[in-house]
């Protein structure tokens, strides 16, 4: 079985069971990760492991599940507030799957300077949507930060994916999770998506649910934040369509012209049913939507394969998102158009929420 396929049917189990020997399996797995948590939250509690301070505020965007809930797109949402606010923000990211070891520059004040495969897809599509502001990857985001501050005039840091980084002070912590199904069957990895027990949410100060309208779809979460986080609002956010251009040419395509286009769409992301849903709201005549990965690369044979999928369905041409863009952009494209769809986040509900507390975290400078 490929690790695709084997991925795939964890994620299915996470969201709808498993069988009882994979759950006994699973669930004794799930013990000991409990308790190095538990072990490490001890640490930290007597001292033994110290978070530090860097001089500057920190926003840490993170999740409590394991992939799939916005963190990216909200981290570009974090800087352009800070912007607003006066500030001067740099981002900091592990640099998931990259090929560039240590700490590294994927952008600077006026250009991006490393690749996707040296950033790593996500570092390399928030360089390339922030224009202007540093990012920086390491797997020590101290000593990241560290250089950040030494080469930039940076008055405020974003940590991607740094709910679960323990080793700075944090000033605002952002929650992710999905609107619908957010904690899964409710078991830690790898029994289930958690990456802490929902008792955590207590860390955080916002807590947003992505894929939500409005009130109506925050039932789920806030029951829990009631729980386990009184007091800490509840934001709601949807993804929504900005701009889309055809691959080969970088030619801007306007999304109306998508309404009723019979395509072949692809994704590899951890939530390729968001991006089905952005599709069908566009209007988009999905003749048939592949999954891959996610963080997948791509090979020449992937679109080969596509291509030929899409022939046999009559497809006019293929759609994707900006992120698998990133991941394919230096092979040979199929001979019929593929059209790339850019998404922002935005807030549907909770926008005082937001601003008071980064105005709070982060005063207008």
């Amino acid at each position: 079985m490929t690790t695709e396929h084997s991925g795939a049917r964890l994620v299915h189990g996470w969201e709808r069971g498993f069988t009882p020997p994979a759950a006994a399996v699973l669930g004794t797995l799930a013990g000991g990760y409990r308790r190095f948590l538990g072990a490490r939250e001890w640490l930290y509690e007597q001292g033994v492991l110290r978070s530090r301070g860097l001089g500057r505020p920190v926003i840490a965007i993170g999740n409590l599940t394991v992939g799939g809930t916005g963190k990216t797109p909200a981290v570009e949402m974090a800087v352009q507030t800070l912007l607003e606010l006066g500030h001067r923000p740099v981002v900091v990211s592990r640099g998931y799957r990259r090929q560039s070891r240590g700490v590294q520059i994927v952008a600077d004040t006026s250009s991006v300077r490393l690749d996707a495969e040296e950033a790593g897809d996500e570092p390399f599509l928030l360089a390339r949507r922030l224009p202007g502001v540093p990012v920086i990857v390491g797997s020590n985001r101290y000593l990241a930060a560290r250089l950040a501050i030494s080469r930039f005039p940076v008055t405020a840091i974003v940590l991607d994916d740094g709910f679960q980084h323990r080793t700075l002070d944090k000033d605002l912590e952002v929650v992710m999770v999905r609107a619908h199904y957010p904690w899964g069957n409710g078991q830690l990895l790898p029994g289930g998506p958690l990456r802490e027990p929902l008792s955590a949410l207590a860390r955080a100060q916002l807590i947003v649910a992505t894929g939500a309208r409005g009130e109506a779809d925050l039932s789920e979460v806030r029951a829990a934040a009631d729980v386990h986080a009184p007091g800490v609002p509840v934001l709601a956010a949807r993804h929504r369509a900005v701009e889309c251009w055809e691959a080969e040419r970088m030619r801007p395509h306007r999304l109306r012209d998508l309404a009723g286009a019979r395509v072949l769409a692809f994704a590899g992301i951890a939530a390729p049913a968001g991006f089905e849903a952005t599709l069908g709201e566009l209007g988009v005549e999905t003749a048939a939507f592949v999954r891959f990965a996610d963080h997948y690369w791509y090979k020449p044979d992937d679109l080969r394969r596509l291509e030929e999928r899409a022939a046999s369905l009559e497809a006019i041409g293929l759609v994707t998102t900006e992120k698998d863009w990133v991941r394919l952009r230096r092979l040979p494209l199929p001979k019929r158009p593929v059209y790339v769809v850019s998404v922002r986040l935005e807030l549907s509900a909770g926008h005082a929420a937001w601003r008071t507390a980064f105005e709070r975290a982060c005063p207008r400078r």
